[in-house]
């Protein structure tokens, strides 16, 4: 008796209303969970995939309870078919609760297919079929917590109205409506100024004391071409821990003589950090003090280098180039934040874009001030979040080669970066977005993977003055993620796959969405090539688009070889 009486007390009724389930709803989320289970652009294992499927599941839920509702109000009251006898009823929701279950584990089976195919496409191993089954157990969970937060959020809705019903007699259907926008406007200001603010809060708690470390191994560089050293305007300690890499490592004048077999020069790397100077004035005069203090100005090439969110410059790209020229370089960078670039893109993607633009004005500004017999070569290089802050010095692409840039790189370059958008959207008829072609090809070029035959191959129709090249893979999310996934098919998923993505891959709204959501955060943990992971192709980028005077393939697969030494 006292079991019976606490299993009918309110909170407990309510409590168990929040996992209460509609038949509609469920059939609806056991579809959207089994789309969910469909490839993407990279593989997934069981957690993130039991996330994404926990997440989809929930929205078919809501759906398909909306779906219900309304087809009742619209087609079912009143009919005099409905409701149908009670042991027919019984039937059909036995139905849904046996066949729903019984998809969702079976869909796990060819899903688990899936992820291998994918997997064997980047070159690694794929899921076991047992082990992808805890993918449910993930799913049921996170689409549990979901439902029931919306169910509370529905609750509170019901109870505001109930209130304005009974302290000013309002209609129902007006004091709902009043109710769920005040449960809404009360859920945006939640968001915006407490989650939100929170979430970057912890995030800047947990990644700027990361930006004062320095990375074991390393020490100040005592040469006065880098950045850091005792010479330098911009102390050690104020790079962040980005910028004491970058100039405390790379190639030296002495390695390079041994691989090229003549004498080199020290290459240059100048570099600010957010603590050189207490704005963007300081930290941009600390820049052309570091270029005029090196000699910059008086190398072969000098290249710009927008930095990803933490500042960072990819390794691969500066070392390169600098075994290209043989030391005779500069390399210039600016850190704006020591948030990774993903949070950066969320916060304040205008504010890495301004800091873009305000180094390419700043250093171009005083670059034009040589004569031009006697200035370096201007070279721009920028990848992912840096790729779309040098996009923003620039409002069209004459304007490149009106500043006299002669070559720039871009690589794995955001959907939502502006220049690159533009090419896409005015691509030449007949190219598809994966591997497009602008104006055929006079200034820019697009390549979805680059190797020694892709360089010829890319100096095709004859490729003269300014050259801009943007590497894309086509399992490459961070290009190809964007909010219209939502509801809107996208045309590279319409025209032929590129070379690493899945044939089997599909667009379902909303699905999609979080299937390449959750892709964000595996981009650059698969292998070369593949995904956000660019290591392999840049070597050839810059021999694309900046060739030292007779370069031959020997001198490229030399220098391939000594970049993979130093790798280990």
């Amino acid at each position: 008796m006292n079991s019976e009486r606490h299993q009918r007390h309110p909170l407990v009724v309510w409590a168990w209303s929040l996992l209460r389930l509609q038949f509609v709803g469920v059939a609806c989320g056991a579809l959207f969970f089994c789309l969910s289970l469909t490839p993407s652009l990279l593989p997934r294992d069981w957690v993130y995939q039991g996330l994404i499927g926990g997440i989809n599941g929930a929205f078919g839920y809501g759906l398909g309870v909306v779906i219900g509702r309304a087809s009742y109000r619209v087609l079912l009251r009143g009919a005099r078919w409905w409701p149908p006898p009670p042991r027919a009823l019984f039937w059909m929701k036995a139905t849904v609760v046996a066949i729903a279950p019984t998809a969702c584990v079976l869909m796990l089976i060819p899903a688990a297919a899936w992820q291998r195919q994918v997997s064997a496409l980047m070159g690694i191993e794929g899921p076991t079929t047992l082990g992808y089954l805890r993918t449910l157990i993930v799913a049921v969970v996170v689409a549990a917590v979901l439902v029931s937060t919306l169910r509370v959020l529905i609750d509170a809705v019901k109870l505001l109205a109930r209130m304005l019903i009974r302290r000013w007699h309002l209609h129902d259907e007006v004091a709902l409506f009043i109710g769920t926008t005040i449960v809404v406007a009360l859920l945006i200001m939640l968001i915006n100024g407490v989650l939100v603010r929170g979430f970057f809060a912890g995030a800047n708690a947990l990644f700027q004391p990361r930006d004062t470390a320095t990375a074991a191994g390393l020490s100040q560089p005592m040469l006065p071409e880098k950045s850091g050293s005792p010479a330098s305007l911009a102390p050690w300690d104020s790079l962040g821990y980005q910028g004491r890499n970058f100039v405390a490592t790379g190639p030296h004048a002495a390695q390079l003589a041994r691989l090229n077999g003549r004498p080199a020069k020290e290459p240059i790397r100048v570099y600010a950090g957010l603590r050189t100077a207490p704005d963007d004035r300081g930290r941009l005069a600390a820049i052309v003090g570091e270029l005029e203090r090196t000699g910059a100005f008086s190398r072969k090439i000098l290249v710009i280098a927008p930095t990803t969110g933490t500042g960072w410059i990819d390794p691969v790209a500066a070392s390169s180039l600098e075994m290209l020229y043989n030391g005779d370089t500069a390399i210039v960078g600016l850190q704006y934040s020591y948030l990774p670039s993903w949070i950066s893109f969320l916060a304040d993607k205008q504010k890495s874009m301004d800091a873009g633009r305000k180094l390419i004005d700043t250093v171009h500004d005083r670059w034009r001030q040589f004569p031009r017999d006697h200035r370096p070569r201007l070279l721009l290089y920028g990848e992912s979040l840096g790729s779309m802050a040098g996009q923003a010095a620039f409002g069209w692409l004459p304007d490149i080669r009106r500043m006299g840039f002669d070559a720039v790189l871009w690589v794995g370059p955001p959907q939502a970066s502006p220049l690159w958008h533009a090419l896409i959207a005015r691509r030449d008829p007949h190219t598809t977005e994966v591997e497009p072609r602008y104006d055929n090809g006079r200034t820019v070029r697009f390549s979805e993977a680059i190797d020694p035959c892709d360089v010829s191959r890319l100096a095709e129709p004859p490729w003269q003055g300014t050259r801009v090249l943007f590497l894309q893979h086509p399992s490459d999310p961070v290009v190809w993620w964007s909010p219209d996934l939502l509801f809107d098919q996208p045309q590279w998923l319409i025209e032929p796959r590129g070379a690493d993505r899945s044939a089997a891959m599909r667009w379902y709204p909303v699905v999609t969405f979080w299937q390449v959501s959750a892709d964000l955060t595996n981009a650059q943990d698969v292998p070369g090539g593949h995904g956000h992971n660019y290591g392999n192709d840049i070597l050839d980028g810059w021999v694309a688009v900046a060739p030292p005077d007779g370069w031959t393939p020997a001198d490229t697969e030399r220098v391939r070889a000594s970049l993979n030494q130093s790798e280990l």
